[in-house]
């Protein structure tokens, strides 16, 4: 397994009092970095993960490489701490939709990780179509199969070592997290309520798994971890890193608004990763979702934070797709795109549909078949895609503007690296998007959690600004894709497509 770090010099490390390691267990590799009392990294380390993918519906990790290349990344980072301190506490943050079912005694995995991108349980949403008002009310989240629902009753039904487990007492199936925190600890561990509620069974307002909802999607809740908080003390075992202890476990995009202090409630936050994660916290509000998601930001003992938010299936994901798809070279197309001019950029030729992995909020269409409009050549397919991530965003951001005015908008990510795409959202969504210098932002996020809960949050943040170009005149690109894009959900949904 390939280990890439990266450190500062041992005689460049600070004076600090106390260290804070962060592990940031992502989709294509595991994060371990290690901060100063002040937030600046002193180490850090990634290892890549393995993705499989069966067909169009089936996208999987081997839950065994997952803890092994976390601890693989924390142990390197730690050898390379220099002088400074052992750390004081570490955090923990996965994907929040990705499921894992594993033996109550023995911690061995019964299944793969079904990533948040897997919809190989789509059918059994079906029966539940009736249903989908109380799921929404009590969840936070539309009836979709990216959540963990009816991934856990996949497993169940396909799954022999699953089902075996489930009829002798056994099985536990829940949120990844809650599993590498098990693994890491030895023992069972609670699952914290931002990680529980992208199972669809978690009630946001109780703080609890929800009777209804379990009896809904034919849950048992025996096969359930524990109920639990975002903050906890948990010894991790000798056999993986040891003297350290998790303080905090939370999902990746739930550490995000505590990066640079307290969660603000006029701050939006949009991550370019995979897919497209946009979100603004609401404080201890529970926020009607209308189209777009409910969610658990932070638990604790007093007191339950929440979020709006909104998200693009096919972002990094549909890049990739696509370049599958062209055998395209992805660093010469990106060079060709970025030289056009803004306008050029705003307002492509061609029309992309996206629906890679399903169209997410404000559309929640599973069964959408990704489609280009028009006729043109790779650069055309490759420009009218990236306009069309920068359409989906707005679509997001401006119901997110419902909640009230947006201060400021931070920006954070792989897709985040380019400026041209930066320049494209801005002039899109009529936004400015600041991207810090500091960009790991799940990370940082989870440094903010463990060394600076109660700080307060500043408005000074280093980084890049990116500010609308009226004369890039992005609006009649942008409402001639809307058109299109309704006008193709009006006729599948007339065709029964």
């Amino acid at each position: 397994m390939s280990i890439a770090c990266r450190c500062r010099p041992r005689d460049a490390v600070t004076p600090t009092t106390r260290t804070w390691l962060a592990l940031d267990q992502g989709g294509q590799s595991s994060r371990a970095i290690l901060y100063d009392d002040e937030g600046h990294e002193i180490a850090a380390a990634r290892v890549p993960v393995a993705t499989t993918r069966v067909g169009a519906d089936r996208v999987e990790h081997d839950p065994d490489e997952i803890v092994a290349s976390l601890v693989d990344a924390a142990r390197q980072a730690l050898a390379r701490h220099g002088a400074a301190p052992w750390p004081a506490a570490a955090g923990l943050a996965t994907q929040r939709s990705s499921l894992v079912c594993w033996h109550r005694d023995s911690l061995e995995a019964l299944s793969p990780v079904l990533s948040w991108q897997d919809t190989r349980a789509a059918a059994r949403l079906a029966p539940l179509r009736a249903h989908a008002a109380q799921v929404r009310q009590l969840s936070g989240l539309p009836l979709s199969p990216h959540y963990g629902a009816t991934k856990i009753r996949w497993c169940v039904e396909n799954l022999p070592a699953v089902r075996d487990a489930a009829g002798r007492g056994k099985l536990v199936a829940g949120p990844l997290a809650t599993f590498v925190a098990t693994r890491l600890a030895g023992e069972p561990v609670p699952v914290d309520p931002a990680n529980a509620s992208r199972t669809q069974l978690w009630d946001a307002a109780r703080g609890d798994w929800s009777p209804a909802l379990l009896a809904l999607f034919g849950i048992d809740r025996a096969w359930l971890p524990a109920p639990g908080f975002t903050t906890l003390e948990l010894p991790i075992t000798e056999q993986s890193v040891p003297g350290t202890r998790i303080s905090v476990i939370t999902g990746d995009q739930s550490a995000v608004p505590f990066a640079w202090g307290p969660a603000r409630e006029d701050t939006l936050f949009l991550n370019l990763g995979t897919g497209a994660f946009l979100q603004r916290a609401t404080g201890t509000r529970r926020p009607e979702p209308g189209d777009l998601l409910g969610s658990v930001l932070y638990g604790d003992a007093t007191r339950t934070l929440y979020s709006l938010e909104g998200t693009v299936n096919g972002a990094a994901g549909a890049i990739e797709w696509f370049a599958a798809q062209e055998r395209l070279d992805l660093d010469a197309a990106w060079r060709r795109w970025e030289a056009k001019d803004r306008a050029t950029r705003a307002t492509p030729a061609l029309l992309f549909l996206n629906g890679v992995a399903g169209l997410g909020s404000p559309y929640w269409r599973n069964d959408f078949t990704p489609r280009f409009i028009g006729d043109g050549d790779t650069d055309a397919r490759f420009a009218a895609l990236l306009a069309s991530i920068a359409y989906l965003i707005r679509e997001n951001v401006d119901r997110l503007r419902e909640a009230g005015p947006i201060a400021r908008a931070i920006v954070t990510g792989g897709l985040a690296q380019s400026n041209g795409l930066l320049g494209l959202i801005a002039d899109v969504c009529g936004l400015p998007l600041l991207r810090p210098a500091q960009a790991e932002a799940t990370a940082r996020g989870l440094y903010g959690l463990l060394a600076r809960p109660d700080a307060t949050s500043s408005d000074r943040i280093a980084g890049e600004t990116f500010v609308p170009d009226p004369a890039a005149d992005a609006g009649p690109g942008f409402e001639r894709w809307r058109r299109t894009l309704r006008a193709e959900l009006a006729g599948s949904a007339t065709s029964g497509g």
